[in-house]
């Protein structure tokens, strides 16, 4: 995929500690960052499925995990999740 992909970051909500289920996007920035570091623009799209996160480029779905395992925060380079994502994505036609 060449770089400056538009990448769609669909995310469902979830429980964190107890708390109410709803969007949150605090483990999606060290996603976002690893993906715009790699000169793609980054698109959040909020979905009905719990604990998902898709990365879709050009219509296909090319990434899912549960959200709950991203790593809070950060910027993504500790993550290997994250790096599983950049390499799908890189990785897409």
């Amino acid at each position: 995929m060449p770089k400056n992909a538009l990448v769609i970051v669909r995310y469902g909500p979830y429980s964190a500690v107890g708390l109410p289920v709803e969007y949150r996007t605090f483990r999606l920035e060290g996603l976002q960052a690893v993906l715009a570091k790699d000169g793609h623009k980054v698109t959040l799209q909020k979905i009905q499925d719990w604990n998902v996160v898709e990365l879709v480029v050009n219509e296909e779905v090319v990434f899912s995990c549960n959200i709950k395992d991203l790593e809070f925060g950060g910027d993504g380079k500790l993550d290997p999740l994250c790096e599983k994502a950049r390499i799908a994505v890189l990785n897409a036609y």
